[in-house]
């Protein structure tokens, strides 16, 4: 762990709020990135990412100083989004699609922040594609794909946060893999 982190942490653990804060500001984006595509939509993954951190903080005191910590917050925020998977909480108002528009809810427009709208459109219909057929695989194939292919993290990163030996990590990446494949393929047939 480097310094500047080991740091952060001591104070965390003291009670610095603005320590805390910091490391949220380093690591919000790649966590809401990381919850987005395990849970599909934009308001579930703020709620899991906003979570994630509040765990973080609560549960900083278990946090060993000679392990890494991004692969003990991606541990939490996965957790926590097939925890959240499995009850399946009802769909926000906010998700609802606008009428007259192409699957674009009210809070995509709220939060758009893209340059241009086609630049967006472009955008969007290349992640919803994306995010559509990772949806369709199994929870545990889906958080390996995520974390070591959109998170790129490594093999054994992926086995401290999903608290997996390395072995079952890779069989469920090749198996991973091979099921994407065929979804992929079956999409393209029709």
């Amino acid at each position: 762990m480097d310094f500047w982190l080991s740091q952060q942490i001591k104070q965390i653990k003291k009670g610095n709020n603005e320590a805390f804060g910091e490391l949220i500001d380093l690591y919000q984006q790649k966590i809401y990135q990381h919850c987005y595509r395990m849970l599909g939509n934009h308001h579930d993954a703020q709620e899991i990412a906003q979570e994630t951190f509040f765990k973080a903080y609560k549960n900083i005191h278990t946090f060993k100083k000679q392990k890494k910590f991004s692969p003990w917050l991606y541990r939490i925020a996965t957790n926590l989004a097939i925890d959240y998977m499995r009850k399946k909480k009802p769909i926000s108002i906010l998700d609802n699609e606008i009428k007259g528009s192409e699957q674009l809810t009210m809070l995509d427009q709220i939060e758009s922040n893209e340059p241009s709208p086609d630049q967006a459109f472009e955008k969007k219909a290349t992640n919803e594609e994306l995010q559509y057929h990772l949806l369709q695989l199994p929870e545990k194939y889906r958080a390996v794909i995520v974390l070591r292919y959109i998170q790129e993290l490594s093999l054994q990163e992926i086995a401290d946060i999903l608290d997996l030996p390395l072995g079952t990590v890779k069989t469920q990446i090749h198996r991973g893999r091979d099921v994407l494949k065929k979804i992929l393929h079956e999409s393209v047939r029709s």
